[in-house]
C-alpha cells in the first residue's frame, strides 16, 4: 500500500475502497472482503444508506482500528452547524465507532448557500477530536477559496468525480497551490466506455493488466487518491493489485491526452438536489 499525508500530517492510504451503490446486506461481505484483500481505507456516506453495514463489516473484522481509515459524509439535508452536528452523531452511532478518520461535506449544493456553516462543524468536530481530518466533495474552485478565507482549517482534499476522460487538471492545480489532495470518485468512469478505449487497452496488454489496472495506476501516479468500488470479489483483488508495475511516462502522457470534460455525474455548482 502507498500513503499519501495529509496537510495536517495524518497518514491515508491511496487507494481506498468505496462503497457507493452497495445494498445495505451487501456491504458486509464486501468490506469484509476489501478488507481481505488488503484494502485499509473505507468510503461511504450517510445518502448511501449502508453505514450500518460497513460498521458491521468493520465489527467483524481482525484489522485494528488504528490500521483502518474510514469516510463519511454529511448529506445535503443536514448541512447547516447545528443539523451537521446531529448527522455526525447519527452517522458515528451507525458505523459503531468512536471516531472516524475523515468526514466530509458531501456537496456544496450552492442554492441554499450552507457549505460554509456546514464546514465550520466539521472544523468543531475536528477540534473535539471526534474525526482526524475534515475535507469537502465536489467543490469547484470557487467554493474551496470561500472555505478558505471564511474558515479556519484548509479542507485534507476534495473528493470529485475524475478519470481519465475528465482529468480535472484546474482543481488538481488549485489543489496542490493549496495543499488540498484530490481524491477520485468514480475513477473507472463506472466501467464505462473509458475501459473500452483503444489506447488504454493498448497499454494494458504491454503490462499483462487490465484496462481497470492501468487507470487506477494512472491516478496513483498522479498523486490522486483514488477510490474504486466494486461487489465483484475477483473486481476487488484485481483493483487492489496495481502496486507491481509502473506506467512510464509516454503512457502516462497517453492517457492524460483522452481528457475531454466528458462527466457521469452531475455539475457541482448546479446540484443542489435535497
Amino acid at each position: 500500500m502507498q500513503f499519501v499525508t495529509l496537510n495536517n500530517g495524518l497518514k491515508m492510504p491511496q487507494l481506498g475502497f468505496g462503497v457507493w451503490q452497495v445494498e445495505e446486506e451487501d456491504a458486509i461481505s464486501v468490506v469484509k472482503k476489501a478488507l481481505e484483500v488488503g484494502y485499509r481505507s473505507i468510503d461511504t456516506a450517510a445518502i448511501y444508506g449502508n453505514e450500518r453495514g460497513v460498521g458491521e463489516a468493520l465489527k467483524q473484522s481482525s484489522v485494528p482500528r488504528d490500521e483502518l481509515f474510514i469516510t463519511t459524509k454529511v448529506w445535503n439535508t443536514d448541512q447547516g452547524y447545528e443539523n451537521t452536528l446531529k448527522a455526525f452523531d447519527e452517522s458515528l452511532e451507525k458505523l459503531g465507532l468512536d471516531y472516524v478518520d475523515l468526514y466530509l461535506v458531501h456537496w456544496p449544493t450552492p442554492e441554499y448557500d450552507e457549505y460554509v456553516e456546514t464546514y465550520k462543524a466539521l472544523e468543531k468536530l475536528y477540534h473535539d477530536g471526534r474525526v482526524k481530518a475534515i475535507g469537502v466533495c465536489n467543490f469547484d474552485q470557487d467554493h474551496l477559496q470561500r472555505l478558505l478565507d471564511e474558515c479556519e482549517i484548509t479542507p485534507v482534499l476534495n473528493q470529485i468525480e475524475c478519470h481519465p476522460f475528465l482529468a480535472q487538471q484546474e482543481l488538481k492545480h488549485f489543489g496542490g497551490k493549496n495543499d488540498i489532495y484530490v481524491e477520485a470518485w468514480s475513477p473507472l468512469m463506472q466501467g464505462g466506455e473509458v475501459l473500452k478505449n483503444d489506447d488504454i487497452q493498448a497499454i494494458a496488454k504491454d503490462h499483462g493488466k487490465t484496462p481497470a489496472q492501468v487507470i487506477i495506476r494512472w491516478h496513483l501516479q498522479n498523486e490522486t487518491i483514488v477510490i474504486p468500488k466494486s461487489v465483484t470479489p475477483s473486481r476487488i483483488e484485481e483493483n487492489f493489485d496495481v502496486f507491481d508495475f509502473e506506467l512510464n511516462q509516454k503512457e502516462m502522457e497517453k492517457i492524460d491526452s483522452l481528457d475531454r470534460n466528458e462527466r457521469k455525474g452531475p455539475i457541482p455548482s448546479e446540484m443542489n438536489h435535497r
